[in-house]
């Protein structure tokens, strides 16, 4: 490995920013049902810490998560940050307990949340800004209106979505660019493969969220197993190696608790998928 071989993953243009395509999400920084403080608070410091040693330098985030753990957790550990460093944030989704998240989209909720994560990250301008959820209750144009004006404000550099379809993603960008999107994407469930075409169509950066799920094809006689054993890499370095071939726009954000776990994956950088290889991975589905 190298000293930073995160940036193996190679990069991604966001407008003037640049992404190492690899990053880190930070969801599992937290407690039962992402819900209040982690088992281990000096560990999530440690892996946070950790992942920009490695070449890291996209973080996604929300203020759902604790809520507002991974938030604090983030700027107790990289702050002040590192000139490079991008981190994205969502709102959208509120919490009234473990496991449990229900949209909320509307423009004031939306704008309160913005300046809660700027304190609680302790920035003055949010890099990227996602729509955690679009709420059916509010006009989508409302609610993408309210972040362009915060975009307008200063207060967020670029903007994004999460869990949306093409469709919704073109009645976005009629209000104000869109950045990003980020929807359920992995080697096992590529129920998504439309907006990711056409996101590479159009130059959007697409974040998988739960990219390792990798189902029976880790199993002692999927195809993960046998190739393991020919690349010298784990599953999970391969089910992520998989999706960094798959798509130029593509930024995997895999999130763990755990050092040890992080440096596993951030190995994933490093293994050249041959086409063969991608085309039996993508095939086994």
């Amino acid at each position: 490995m190298t000293e930073t071989p995160a940036r193996a993953s190679g990069t991604f243009a966001l407008g003037d920013l640049t992404l190492t395509r690899l990053g880190f999400g930070s969801m599992q920084l937290t407690g039962p049902g992402v819900w209040g403080d982690p088992k281990d608070p000096d560990e999530a410091v440690r892996v946070l810490r950790r992942a920009v040693e490695l070449g890291v330098n996209f973080i996604d985030t929300a203020d759902s998560y604790g809520p507002f753990t991974a938030e604090l957790l983030i700027k107790k550990a990289l702050h002040p940050y590192a000139d490079d460093l991008v981190i994205a944030t969502k709102a959208g989704l509120s919490r009234q307990g473990p496991g449990i998240w229900t949209p909320i989209g509307r423009p004031e909720y939306l704008r309160q949340q913005a300046e809660l994560s700027l304190r609680h990250l302790g920035v003055e301008r949010i890099d990227l800004f996602q729509l955690h959820r679009i709420d059916p209750a509010v006009p989508l144009e409302d609610q993408v209106g309210e972040l362009k004006k915060l975009q307008e404000e200063g207060k967020i550099r670029y903007i994004g979505l999460s869990e949306v379809t093409v469709e919704q993603t073109k009645a976005a960008a009629a209000v104000t660019p869109i950045a990003t999107v980020q929807n359920l994407y992995n080697l096992a469930n590529r129920s998504a493969e439309a907006l990711l075409d056409y996101s590479a169509e159009q130059g959007i950066g697409f974040i998988p969220w739960f990219p390792l799920a990798t189902g029976e094809l880790a199993g002692p006689e999927g195809p993960l197993a046998t190739l393991s054993e020919q690349y010298g890499a784990s599953a999970s370095q391969l089910a992520l190696a998989w999706l960094l071939k798959r798509s130029p726009v593509m930024l995997p954000i895999p999130g763990t608790s755990s050092v040890a776990h992080l440096e596993d994956n951030i190995g994933a950088a490093g293994i050249e998928l041959d086409d063969d290889a991608f085309k039996t991975l993508a095939a086994a589905v």
